[in-house]
């Protein structure tokens, strides 16, 4: 072979070799009770977390209520029953992101496990959920702190997973996510000026409703 062309063909190679994902070590859910989606080119891997902060239930004040309704949702996910999706919401520093560490301490014992994803990562819903599905275990899938602009690609398919879409999370994962803002989507003062007022939008209701229902899914 002509040397020029096989010192090219090992510099496609290797660039190949970039883009495709590193081989992935299977995670022993029986001993790791968390793990990250980490990105890689066009999809991604589950890499096991070493350790989780040891916080208990216990050690949160002041969020009884949520402390209690979150349990409870949990205790039903367990078992088995029916389960509502999560919204933790509120200003930074209020506990939303200890709860969920906590509620995996606590439970973990119990079959539950979380994968926690980056926002912008939420277009890897269908990969992820391919990924457990199957496990007997039942999870959490964890983004913190989420929030939208409007038209992001990971805000349509979060939505859409939550609508009950063909790549809808099956029975044994739930969605959890924290945020800042009560509706994950910026609100602006020109919401409220009416139909005509904004680039000649005829169905303002519709417009608006469709920028809140997100959190209405939870």
């Amino acid at each position: 072979m002509d040397p020029e062309l096989q010192t090219q063909l090992k510099q496609v190679l290797s660039s190949l070799q970039q883009l495709l994902p590193k081989p992935a070590v299977e995670i022993d859910w029986a001993l790791c009770h968390a793990s990250n989606w980490r990105r890689h080119s066009f999809s991604g891997y589950l890499e096991a977390v070493d350790g989780i902060e040891p916080i208990a239930l216990e050690d949160l004040l002041g969020i009884e209520k949520q402390k209690q309704t979150v349990e409870e949702n949990i205790r039903q996910f367990l078992a088995g029953y029916p389960a509502n999706n999560i919204l933790l919401w509120g200003t930074r520093g209020t506990g939303k992101s200890s709860l969920i560490r906590a509620v995996l301490n606590h439970y973990a014992a119990d079959g539950l496990r979380i994968v926690q994803v980056d926002k912008n990562d939420l277009i890897h819903l269908p990969d992820i959920v391919d990924s457990i599905k199957r496990l007997p275990y039942r999870f959490i899938i964890f983004s913190d702190d989420v929030s939208f602009e409007v038209g992001e690609s990971s805000y349509k398919m979060l939505k859409s997973a939550l609508d009950g879409a063909v790549y809808a999370p099956p029975d044994n994962i739930l969605i959890c996510v924290t945020s800042n803002r009560r509706h994950l989507l910026p609100e602006f003062e020109t919401d409220n000026r009416g139909a005509m007022l904004v680039n000649n939008e005829m169905h303002h209701g519709e417009a608006i409703e469709e920028k809140i229902s997100l959190s209405g899914r939870f």
